[in-house]
């Protein structure tokens, strides 16, 4: 029997459990309508349904069920799963979107910002939105992506690539209002889940590589008109203005974007959200002080977005140093008390603890004396706060081809030659959970060595056209990474258990009440992790990479698991277009695990790590066009490779050398290379892949 009948079988089989343990689906005109949920709902621990990104206002994604748990997650098997079509398939998208649930229907959103709403008794679509985002308005850092949707009195809320902001019908997914908060060509973005609170609709916008000024924004929900702003970066005569130069406009494109969904503690009435870097990322000269609220953790007044409090994590950033993983809501006892927190792990590899009231430190957060480069405008000191950090903070020996300075401890400064330092993006967006019983913090890193140099050309301002970083040559090694998953105890900062991964792990996850941790991997695998200690429990693998949060709910007595299976842009894993339901009285077996990447070797001229069983590259006739060849290498070469072609985001490599020669450029795109680069066989059409070729040898590095 040929293993496609098998899955065929499977998927017979599961469906007709399906029908049998969830009853008759359910009609799309019968679909149940979210209420204008109130503080109480929005608040407690999620059980039968999952109606906010984060579980709940508290961001803690955590799930008190305990039908599943450790004892028996072994027997967890896939209940369905669907295909969304083919949406966010494609090698620029990553598949991030954790689910929402209410009474019987899952709603799902993909990198493309397409909409699905689900049936859970069979995975069939009740009805679907299509975004049909125009490339042409979409200017996005790092690939094509959505994290979730918000949900609230009967509508979907989906921010959009293209910063609009659109409500959908809850029953239809018909589109009742829609507005463009800012302008998409001047580099804003929506990428975060939209919060439904109190007739509100809360979004904070992205784009901070590209030149912005950061702000969060409350709509109201009936029809979308403003009601506040708060803008991340001060203008001349707000507070925080004199962080800023005042002999230049720096402040108009200073960063500071919010790349998730906000928390909201409804009994002090304050919202809270976490900022990205400063703009430019790798340019400091321009922009002397503190550069406030880059890099922070924020407090405003829910009601009014009026500031309340600020706690900046680095001053000055200069090593994309942001902090782009979501806030959490915490309470613990610390020295015999029981204090109200705030949690929020960023890319330096430290979690910073701070009392949600004041924004004080609950455990210190000393400042300390840091190596200075004059030219940057680097920060006297930097924050340091007291426990572990999830990596170590220094480089133990040189890579080959580069000196140690300052023996590439973190904070380490730069000028116009590459400087060594670490970690590089410690933890990024993946969403930590958090279990209140334990005050347990699980969290997924990369580490992962550093390397930036300033560009030290002149720059007027931002172009909008790409990434606005002033990095100069980045260089590239070849130092293996590894992902690492850990738990640190918030009650004193430090690690519980960290176990390593071969890859990076790009994957949030989800805590339950069953001692269980949830999390997915990249090269298609579905976890369960013993939340006291971190061993692998359960395994289950899927069709694509799992980089989205899973949701868990429990429908008829039974508890779900529901999960993503997408992939995404900086993975090494396979791209794909799936929904996962899994239960204890699933039937559908774990699908046979992938190849590794690069197992096998490939044809002749095909990029190293190239699969044998690709077909010839092909190779279009013709002369480039070179302002295309521009267009599709923002779009999906800027987040690896960077702006100019000498490294980026995603730690891909310098394309000087590979620029000699278009046809190296052509195989190794078209086949993908090692455990970094994704294959573009199939998404890029050989005149496209003609076209950036032209466009990196001719016009980024100027080959006759």
């Amino acid at each position: 029997m040929t293993r496609t009948a098998v899955s065929r079988l499977g998927f017979v089989a599961a469906t007709i459990v399906a029908s049998t343990l969830l009853g008759m689906p359910i009609e799309a005109q019968n679909l149940p309508l979210a209420p204008a949920f109130t503080t109480q709902q929005l608040t407690a621990l999620p059980t039968s349904d999952w109606i906010t990104n984060g579980g709940s206002l508290f961001n803690q994604r955590f799930s008190p069920l305990t039908q599943i748990n450790r004892d028996n997650v072994k027997g967890l098997k896939a209940q369905w799963r669907t295909h969304l079509d083919g949406s966010g398939a494609g090698p620029q998208y990553s598949g991030q979107g954790q689910p929402l649930f209410y009474r019987g229907v899952l709603y799902v959103v993909t990198g493309a910002d397409d909409v699905f709403a689900l049936d859970v008794r069979s995975g069939a679509h009740l009805w679907t939105y299509e975004a049909k985002l125009d490339p042409a308005h979409v200017r996005v850092c790092c690939g094509w992506v959505s994290r979730g949707l918000g949900l609230g009195a009967g509508k979907i809320f989906v921010g959009q690539l293209d910063a609009k902001l659109v409500a959908l019908d809850q029953k239809t997914g018909k589109v009742l209002w829609s507005i463009e908060g800012e302008n998409p060509n001047l580099g804003y973005s929506l990428v975060g889940a939209p919060l439904y609170y109190e007739g509100t609709v809360i979004v904070g916008y992205a784009g901070g590589d590209m030149g912005i000024r950061g702000r969060v924004k409350a709509y109201d929900a009936d029809d979308g008109h403003l009601l506040w702003t708060f803008y991340t970066v001060p203008a001349p005569g707000e507070f925080g203005a004199d962080t800023w130069p005042r002999d230049n406009d720096y402040y108009k494109w200073g960063g500071a974007p919010v790349w998730q969904t906000p928390a909201i503690d409804p009994a002090l009435g304050l919202l809270y959200f976490s900022t990205g870097n400063a703009g430019p990322n790798y340019g400091g000269g321009k922009r002397a002080g503190d550069n406030l609220f880059t890099a922070s953790i924020v407090a405003l007044d829910v009601k009014t977005g009026t500031y309340r409090w600020h706690f900046q994590q680095v001053h000055h950033d200069i090593w994309d140093y942001d902090s782009p993983n979501p806030v959490v809501l915490f309470d613990a006892p610390y020295q015999g008390v029981l204090r109200h927190g705030i949690a929020e792990i960023s890319k330096t590899g430290w979690v910073y603890l701070l009392d949600r009231a004041t924004g004080k430190p609950l455990l210190g957060i000393p400042e300390r004396p840091v190596p200075q480069e004059p030219r940057q405008k680097t920060a006297a000191t930097q924050p340091y706060p007291l426990g572990d950090p999830l990596f170590p903070q220094s480089v133990d020996m040189a890579p080959e081809g580069y000196k140690l300075i300052n023996g590439g401890r973190i904070f380490t400064p730069y000028w116009d030659q590459p400087v060594v330092y670490r970690p590089q993006m410690a933890v990024n967006w993946p969403p930590s959970s958090y279990d209140p019983r334990s005050n347990y913090f699980f969290v997924c890193g990369i580490d992962n060595l550093a390397v930036s140099s300033h560009d030290t050309q002149e720059f007027a301002g931002p172009t909008f056209a790409g990434m606005w970083m002033q990095n100069g040559k980045n260089g590239s090694f070849d130092v293996s990474r590894r992902g690492m998953f850990a738990a640190f105890d918030l009650k004193t900062n430090k690690l519980v258990w960290e176990h390593s991964w071969p890859q990076g792990c790009f994957s949030g996850s989800l805590a339950t009440r069953g001692g269980l941790v949830f999390t997915g991997r990249s090269d298609g695998r579905f976890t369960a992790l013993d939340s006291a200690t971190g061993d692998l429990l359960w395994q289950f693998q899927t069709d694509a990479g799992v980089n989205a949060p899973a949701t868990t709910f429990e429908y008829e007595g039974t508890q779900y698991v529901a999960v993503m299976s997408a992939g995404t842009l900086f993975g090494a894993g396979k791209k794909g277009d799936s929904i996962w339901l899994f239960s204890l009285h699933g039937m559908m077996e774990s699908l046979p695990a992938s190849a590794p990447t690069g197992a096998r070797a490939g044809p002749p001229g095909a990029a190293p790590g190239a699969s044998a069983d690709l077909a010839p590259v092909v190779f279009a006739a013709g002369a480039p066009d070179l302002a295309n060849g521009r267009i599709l290498y923002a779009r999906f070469c800027t987040a690896c490779h960077g702006e100019n072609g000498l490294g980026g985001h995603g730690g891909g490599a310098p394309l000087g050398e590979a620029a000699r020669d278009m046809k190296v450029i052509i195989t190794t795109a078209t086949n993908g290379k090692n455990q970094n680069m994704p294959p573009f066989r199939g998404a890029l059409q050989p005149e496209e892949l003609r076209d950036v070729a032209g466009f990196i040898s001719r016009e980024l590095f100027k080959q006759p």
